[in-house]
């Protein structure tokens, strides 16, 4: 049997969310709220994430419909992508922080991430719930993402790169070691929650399922025993 991770519980949220099935024709069940660990943690094992409707505007709370999920074992690597990955050196969780930063860069395009979502995630990670694959070379970090893991749900949250293909890399380094098992009950995958599916990510496997199928197997996914994380809070990876 696997050894079971189990990171530190928050308080419990003092909000409420609506059914994520109750999400407006944009996906939207409610705004407001806080982002504190509980009630983020609360959010996504609903079938919801936080993200504002716009940037500096009050916090919304979204369920799409269709989902983007990327199945674990459907990846697509490309012979460029192949290339790619000997050349970075893939760490977990030896810079959330500068991860998180360089996905909040104002200057990115549709950026959203504030200070306030900076503090909210780097709060869950060190309680053990947010987790960072980052793609490093001689100049430095090169690429990464960041996401929220309960049970065998990954939910990805942004992803960034300053080197070619350094965020595809964390991803493939992500996808690897979700895949790696050591339990016999793979009835149901583990799944990465990508939220919606962009062309860049459609290139990369990802693909779209209903909100209703979704919140079926998110139920079966978060009292998953996920990923040994245990003895992983710095680590080099060589995948």
């Amino acid at each position: 049997m696997p050894r079971e991770y189990r990171p530190v519980e928050p308080p419990p949220s003092t909000w409420a969310f609506p059914q994520a099935d109750t999400a407006d024709a944009h996906g939207v069940v409610g705004v407001g709220a806080d982002i504190n660990p509980g009630t983020l943690l609360a959010a996504y094992r609903s079938g919801l994430f936080p993200m504002p409707v716009e940037s500096g505007g009050p916090m919304a709370w979204w369920s799409p419909n269709p989902r983007g999920v990327l199945e674990i074992d459907n990846l697509r690597v490309s012979r460029s992508l192949k290339r790619s990955l000997d050349r970075y050196e893939i760490r977990i969780n030896t810079a959330f922080a500068d991860v998180m930063v360089a996905c909040a860069d104002p200057t990115r395009e549709h950026g959203w991430i504030d200070e306030s979502m900076t503090s909210a995630y780097t709060e869950l990670h060190q309680l053990g719930w947010a987790h960072s694959f980052e793609a490093w070379d001689d100049d430095g970090l090169a690429g990464g993402l960041y996401g929220v893991a309960i049970g065998g749900l990954f939910a990805g949250e942004s992803m960034f790169h300053h080197r070619t293909d350094a965020s595809k890399v964390a991803l493939h380094a992500l996808v690897g070691f979700m895949a790696n098992r050591t339990d016999d009950c793979a009835e149901t995958q583990y799944l990465v929650d990508v939220q919606w599916c962009t062309p860049h990510l459609t290139r990369l496997g990802a693909y779209e399922i209903s909100r209703e199928d979704y919140l079926n197997r998110l139920s079966n996914l978060i009292t998953m025993v996920g990923p040994d994380w245990l003895g992983r809070p710095t680590q080099k990876l060589g995948i």
